[in-house]
């Protein structure tokens, strides 16, 4: 399951992300999205993890709850980039 996490601080690194997670199951990936042009945290990432029950567990304990360096993070399953939209015909 892929989980969305918002609302990083700055200095978020993806083994701190990496480490908030991993007592809730194993940890496929964890991405701090950077900006191109500054090379600074977008200040949001995404966790992907295996286990959709340990995914869930995570998501429940973490979100608004837990802090990474000094800020609460924000998580929940990730949406896909077209908002789940499918089809591509004509809207009238």
């Amino acid at each position: 399951m892929n989980l969305f996490v918002g609302s990083l601080a700055q200095d978020v690194t993806e083994e701190d992300l990496r480490a908030a997670f991993e007592p809730f199951g194993k940890v496929d990936t964890a991405t701090v999205i950077m900006d191109r042009t500054t090379n600074r945290s977008r200040g949001f990432g995404f966790v992907e993890m295996p286990n959709g029950v340990e995914a869930r567990k995570a998501v429940e304990a973490l979100s608004g709850r837990h802090l990474i360096k000094g800020k609460a993070i924000m998580v929940n399953e990730a949406r896909p980039k077209d908002g789940g939209k499918r089809g591509g015909g004509r809207r009238w």
